[in-house]
């Protein structure tokens, strides 16, 4: 059973992000503010639960929270200041949208960049021991799932509707048949072999 709380504050925020590994669109963070008394019999980290699980728990989560806000750092602001810069300028704006003013922040991983003055603790796999963080998670892949679907109508050789974005064979292998398009990360090893086809 995942845990409603570390902190001990009443507006704790959990925070994940989606897609740090993708070779195409934007790194996707949330951060979520549950209540102290929340339960949730499925709810769990998004990876462990399946495309109808994840869309019906989100539902659950924007209707229940006292707060969550989405977060993201386009392919442009990953090239320009490295991966891990941008996933935690994707964290600090999905903070920045919260309705209600975090008081603590749990954050899932082992690295962040603190936020203003609002404390926070990292939790290595903390989206399988916190109920927020794991809300984060199911937000942040369900948020990011749904634009790479939405990019895949206009760019459907490379299966982002399948594939998110990650480095699969099929996308891959599109990269080195068609070249990148604007979404894709340019400083990203985008080929195992590092040609340049585009």
């Amino acid at each position: 059973m995942l845990l409603p709380n570390f902190s001990g504050k009443l507006f704790e925020a959990g925070i994940d992000e989606a897609g740090r590994g993708c070779l195409a669109g934007p790194v996707v963070a949330a951060a979520v503010i549950l209540p102290p008394d929340y339960r949730h019999a499925l709810l769990n980290d998004s990876k462990k639960l399946s495309h109808k699980q994840r869309t019906l728990i989100r539902e659950d989560i924007v209707r229940d929270a006292v707060a969550w806000a989405i977060g993201e750092a386009s392919p442009e602001e990953i090239d320009a200041m490295n991966i891990l810069q941008a996933t935690y300028l994707a964290m600090h704006r999905a903070i920045e949208g919260l309705r209600v003013k975090a008081e603590y922040l749990i954050v899932d991983g082992n690295r962040f960049k603190p936020f203003q003055l609002v404390p926070h603790t990292c939790i290595v796999k903390g989206d399988g021991k916190y109920l927020s963080i794991a809300a984060a998670s199911v937000l942040a892949k369900t948020h990011r799932d749904e634009l790479m679907h939405q990019l895949a109508a206009a760019y459907g050789q490379y299966g982002w509707e399948r594939n998110a974005g990650y480095p699969t064979q099929e996308h891959r292998s599109a990269i080195a048949a068609s070249g990148t398009t604007p979404h894709h990360r340019l400083s990203f090893k985008l080929l195992p072999d590092q040609l340049t086809l585009f």
